[in-house]
């Protein structure tokens, strides 16, 4: 099987692809292929050395999905309950990710993207192994949203990391960066979220 790419440009899948929540659909299936298709994509990202030691445990049995977001929603919770929200935007974020706990075991497909570490993550600064696995997954997001799909960049699961992986049976060796929600969404407006101003976080030759 083969998706139908959307039409968009490089600039506007770029800017356009936003952490999906609410409007996930949870009500139509996602075909394997089409993950793995997308997946295809997402591995001609960069791997410090060539190394490609990430690993891809894509998840759609009902009981383990259900496993997985139990302990996602239980980290969620711990997690929200000392996040201020003082404005309109803080509020529709904690409304949306709320959504997301509470309907993660109905998403039709969960990814995530894992890496060999060798057993205790490195001492110090992690870019080096973390930069072999978080562009691919960021690929595998781009990949997706161009075939209708889309996904929400999360982590809590990882106050539970070494339960997840009893209940996926991952190796100690490899260690869990993101897990990736895949659906497809409910409506096309998708538009640029509003960032900082680049001259207030642009250093150039020097802080």
């Amino acid at each position: 099987m083969t998706a139908d790419l959307l039409p968009l440009d490089p600039d506007e899948l770029l800017t356009t692809t936003r952490s999906v929540r609410k409007r996930l659909d949870l009500e139509r299936p996602v075909p394997l292929e089409i993950v793995k298709e997308a997946l295809e994509v997402a591995l001609q990202a960069p791997t410090g050395s060539n190394s490609q030691t990430w690993h891809w445990i894509v998840l759609t049995d009902p009981e383990i999905k259900r496993k997985v977001a139990d302990l996602y929603a239980k980290s969620f919770a711990a997690y929200s309950a000392n996040q201020p929200r003082h404005d309109d935007t803080a509020r529709r974020v904690a409304s949306s990710a709320q959504y997301l706990a509470d309907t993660m075991a109905q998403v039709p497909v969960l990814v995530i993207g894992a890496i060999y570490s060798g057993g205790e993550l490195p001492a110090g600064n992690q870019a080096g192994l973390w930069g072999s696995l978080l562009p691919g997954a960021w690929s595998l997001q781009l990949a997706l949203r161009a075939r209708g799909l889309g996904s929400a960049w999360t982590t809590l699961h990882l106050v539970y990391e070494k339960e997840v992986a009893e209940i996926l049976g991952i190796p100690a060796n490899i260690h869990q960066g993101v897990l990736l929600p895949v659906a497809y969404y409910t409506g096309t407006d998708f538009k640029p979220a509003g960032r900082k101003p680049l001259d207030d976080i642009l250093h150039i030759n020097g802080w």
